[in-house]
């Protein structure tokens, strides 16, 4: 990763939000101006202190954006042995999607007891409205003791660097320097993970930056991909496609609206890169121009909406996916779908539905695609997906106990700890192949594989491809063939929070997308919506994302 220096770095935070100004009479942080925060350099992060695997894997890669992998399962060994002895009762709110496990399930049971008597209660609630409702519970301060909140869902609030610093626990005093003794896992924990997990009361000012989330897995790479019924493309004749002219004949050729079968359940945000728009928030810099532009501003847009209102008018997608409440894996599963876009843990959890009898084919993501004769382009995504927040209002021994959970859900692939966490308690949630690899039976299906449960309570200490050999294997191959592809982030080493009037405009923005790709407005206003996003915060974007820019690279 090309580094910067501390230098240039540590004077973002006064871009675009006025310092930051601090309140002390109330202790509130206030701004709608945006901010921003680096993610690197810090002096009072934990002290890396490497955990030895348990197991090497059989496929070696180049983490993080190719991990490497493992196509046999290891016999699991004790990853910690002195387990801390808990007694506390904890609630921490967790998204869920589909039917949410009963708290009172074997399962959860099976784990208190393996990390020491902390009782931990889930609230659960919907993750389709989770980012929204967040902000609800958030000003109210009625999540618990803790929230676990995804990288993705932190847009949904007006100025999320305001609400950490007012909101939760200052983890700094207690996870800084040497924690190896008590937590190390914790400590194993990539340095940009726990540097990741820092905000300031004031951007501008280094000496307020704190460490406030515990931090979920690093990740690396490409994260999502439009995955193929490749046993319909087989049957129906058609090629697997590799350009978007050939993902359009392909739809053409399969879809039938008449009989109930459309290419695409929905298609919408994994489109822009098949067309080469991969700008950070839709902004990336034009050399010849010498400035940002953004994706509305470039003609390959035009050839995006054209592709995605063409999918509309010919009937390849199907007619309730205006309403953003399909199930799209449902349609892909009973054959309905030809392709649907998602992240490509999908593709191992399908592999799994088949092998228990829940769904029939096979799928497989197609290869990166380009448009018009052009090179793919796709983006790494070299983050944690999201962090576990504590409230404030807990004393410091509660918080040191949480850690102490945090620090046996850190166990990575090849530990009894993450067997029981992410397969659950043998013969009755899982049972072991012919190979010797856990499979999920159907009740461990519902309460363990689908569930976020507390499988993202902190980060594993290496994440790695797992599961079905034969993904896996398939799984490396289209990683290491995707490396040459993906394209730098305009803005590594910094957190952007952009400028509220922005984030208004944007949402807006996609919402006349919208209207335009499911005939509900027509192409030929789409010159007036895009001046009427630059007029009403594109162009407010533009100048804080350059001040950004610039601030980092001269």
């Amino acid at each position: 990763m090309r580094r910067r220096s501390l230098f240039k770095v540590a004077g973002l935070g006064a871009v675009g939000a006025a310092g930051l100004p601090f309140a002390a009479a109330c202790s509130d942080l206030k701004t709608g101006e945006g901010s921003t925060q680096k993610t690197e350099g810090f002096d009072f992060l934990p002290e890396y202190k490497e955990w030895p695997l348990p197991a090497e894997p059989d496929l070696v890669g180049e983490p993080p954006n190719h991990p490497s992998a493992f196509t046999s399962y290891p016999e699991p060994v004790e990853g910690v042995t002195e387990v801390a002895s808990g007694s506390g009762t904890y609630e921490i709110t967790v998204p869920f999607w589909g039917e949410a496990p009963s708290g009172d399930d074997p399962y959860f049971a099976a784990l208190r007891d393996a990390w020491g008597g902390t009782t931990i209660n889930l609230r659960q609630a919907d993750g389709n409205t989770y980012a929204d409702t967040s902000v609800q519970w958030l000003n109210a301060n009625e999540y618990g003791d803790g929230m676990l909140l995804f990288n993705w869902m932190l847009g949904s609030h007006s100025n999320f660097p305001e609400t950490v610093v007012n909101t939760f626990y200052d983890l700094t005093d207690i996870v800084k320097g040497d924690i190896s003794e008590r937590w190390p896992l914790l400590a194993s924990l990539p340095t940009t993970s726990w540097a990741q997990s820092v905000w300031s009361k004031d951007p501008a000012d280094p000496e307020t930056a704190r460490i406030y989330g515990i931090p979920t897995t690093f990740n690396g790479g490409i994260g999502n991909g439009i995955l193929a019924r490749t046993d319909l493309l087989e049957e129906a004749g058609i090629a697997m496609p590799t350009t978007v002219e050939e993902l359009l004949d392909a739809a053409r050729a399969w879809s039938d609206d008449a009989n109930g079968r459309w290419a695409f359940p929905g298609i919408d945000w994994i489109l822009p890169q098949q067309f080469g728009l991969v700008g950070y928030d839709g902004w990336s810099w034009d050399a010849e121009q010498e400035k940002l532009v953004h994706d509305s501003e470039r003609p390959e847009f035009t050839e995006l909406m054209e592709f995605r209102r063409t999918l509309w008018d010919e009937k390849l997608i199907h007619p309730d996916a205006p309403t953003g409440t399909l199930d799209g894996n449902a349609l892909h599963a009973a054959g309905q779908a030809l392709f649907a876009q998602v992240n490509l843990v999908r593709w191992y959890e399908y592999t799994n539905l088949v092998k228990t009898g829940q769904a029939e084919g096979t799928v497989a993501p197609l290869p990166l695609l380009g448009a018009k004769g052009r090179t793919p382009v796709a983006t790494a995504n070299a983050s944690v997906d999201g962090w576990t927040f504590l409230n404030k209002d807990l004393s410091k021994e509660q918080v040191e106990e949480l850690l102490d959970v945090a620090n046996w859900c850190s166990a990575p692939f090849g530990t009894k700890e993450f067997e029981l966490m992410e397969y659950g308690v043998e013969g009755v949630d899982f049972d072991y192949d012919a190979n010797g690899t856990p499979v999920h039976t159907e009740h461990g299906a519902k309460v363990v594989q689908a569930p976020v449960n507390l499988k993202m309570f902190s980060g594993k200490v290496q994440r790695f491809l797992t599961g079905d050999p034969a993904v896996v294997q398939a799984h490396f191959e289209w990683n290491a063939a995707a490396q040459q592809y993906i394209v730098p982030n305009l803005f590594e080493g910094v957190r952007v929070d952009a400028p509220a009037a922005a984030k208004s405009a944007a949402q807006t923005f996609t919402d006349q997308q919208n209207d335009i790709a499911y005939g509900r407005a027509e192409l030929s206003t789409l010159p007036d919506v895009v001046a009427t996003f630059l007029e009403n915060g594109g162009e407010e974007a533009r100048t804080f994302y350059t001040e950004v820019y610039k601030s980092i690279n001269e």
